[in-house]
């Protein structure tokens, strides 16, 4: 078998699934969003009412915004919070670095329902949090800490993604050869500049890595914000996933879910050039 052939072998199953399981879907759905209604004699009429609906309704939009600038917090709250944590088991662990690692790894081993569910525990009216407050003094009685508002939506998400951010910051610090840090030191440069020169610009397709994992699936979510959002915590996802099953729009929630993929294009490609373009800066 010729190199050709082989690479063809190789190609065609993922190509296969991706066609059925992702473009055809795909296709589907927007050709839903032209169509002006769900099912039976409406399901056949082609219109562009349903994209006229959507570009008069601000409401959409702004949740629309509202669910990006979120999903862009929690994306860097938790580059923020696994870069230490990658940083120590690389290069300060030592013998411990699989203990450690395993041990920030073991939480997303659980149900991800099941971990939103203790949150939602934890900060409600019977909950730790409240319990601790109360028993300390710092309240009168039990009461939800921050359950049911966009800030518990965070700190959830935070919760749940943050091992899989810290996962590719790992590997890329792992692979920085390690003598560029000691010719580093040898040519005179003190540590905090050796990290911003040298470990800094290397790790940071780790760190591009982990926000863009965060960021895709934290754009669409809507089981989170359902069990500790509430009514403040309500974002896109939400919204999608009633006009699928609640109203049984799905021309409006295929025109909202094309329209959300296309911002997520936008901006994952602007933040992928800005990724590609920071350590050619750093070199110059």
């Amino acid at each position: 078998m010729n190199q050709r052939s082989r690479i063809a072998v190789l190609m065609i199953p993922p190509a296969l699934l991706l066609l059925f399981f992702f473009v055809l879907p795909m296709l589907v759905m927007g050709s839903f969003s032209f169509r002006a209604g769900s099912f039976g004699a409406e399901r056949q009429i082609w219109t562009l009412d349903n994209y006229r609906d959507f570009l008069a309704s601000t409401s959409f939009q702004r949740l629309l915004l509202k669910s990006i600038l979120v999903a862009l917090r929690t994306s860097l709250y938790c580059v923020v919070l696994a870069y230490p944590a990658a940083y120590y088991l690389v290069f300060r662990a030592g013998a411990k670095r699989s203990t450690l690692l395993t041990l920030i790894l073991a939480p997303a081993w659980t149900s991800f329902l099941l971990r939103i569910l203790s949150w939602k525990m934890i900060l409600s009216s019977e909950g730790l949090l409240s319990s601790l407050l109360l028993s300390l003094g710092l309240i009168e009685e039990g009461r939800p800490i921050l359950l049911y508002s966009m800030n518990a939506v965070i700190v959830a998400l935070i919760y749940s993604w943050l091992p899989f951010v810290a996962l590719p910051i790992f590997a890329a610090l792992q692979r920085i050869d390690k003598s560029l840090l000691e010719a580093a030191a040898d040519l005179g440069c003190p540590p905090w500049k050796a990290f911003l020169r040298v470990t800094l610009p290397l790790s940071l397709p780790g760190v591009a890595a982990g926000f863009f994992f965060i960021f895709i699936p934290t754009l669409g979510e809507w089981v989170t914000p359902a069990l500790v959002g509430g009514v403040d915590g309500v974002m896109y996802g939400n919204i999608i996933q009633s006009q699928f099953v609640s109203a049984l729009n799905w021309p409006m929630g295929s025109l909202m879910s094309l329209v959300m993929l296309l911002l997520m294009l936008i901006i994952l490609g602007a933040l992928s050039r800005f990724a590609y373009l920071l350590p050619l800066e750093e070199a110059k």
